[in-house]
């Protein structure tokens, strides 16, 4: 797995774009993925000493499970600890990788409006 990858990974999704929100910085390197219609992220791709990552939401109750589960799941680099986790995509299996993206991407899409009568 590598960063293309990755990113690829996660532009699966209708309403999914990849940005670069950290021009100018030594951060210009990092892949957020967000939805377009509410610009909200769910993910952040990242080097962390040299080394990939990607953070993603998670509901705190799961987000405890994984990172008692997987070694390869911790808590989120520079993000809230109890709402984003923090992922080794070269250690994780490709199916696990994917359901966490996708309920990432579920947690952040916007909420449909009810209509009233």
């Amino acid at each position: 797995m590598n960063k293309a990858r990755l990113v690829k990974l996660c532009l699966e999704f209708d309403d999914a774009i990849e940005t670069y929100p950290f021009k100018d910085t030594d951060y210009n390197n990092y892949a957020v993925t967000r939805h377009i219609s509410n610009n909200k992220w769910f993910e952040l791709i990242f080097y962390l000493e040299g080394k990939l990552f990607i953070n993603l939401k998670c509901r705190p109750v799961d987000a405890g499970i994984l990172r008692d589960t997987y070694q390869f799941i911790t808590p989120a680099w520079h993000m809230n600890k109890s709402h984003w986790i923090k992922v080794d995509p070269l250690k994780c299996p490709k199916d696990l990788l994917k359901s966490i993206i996708k309920n990432s991407y579920e947690l952040t899409t916007p909420k449909k409006k009810i209509k009233k009568s």
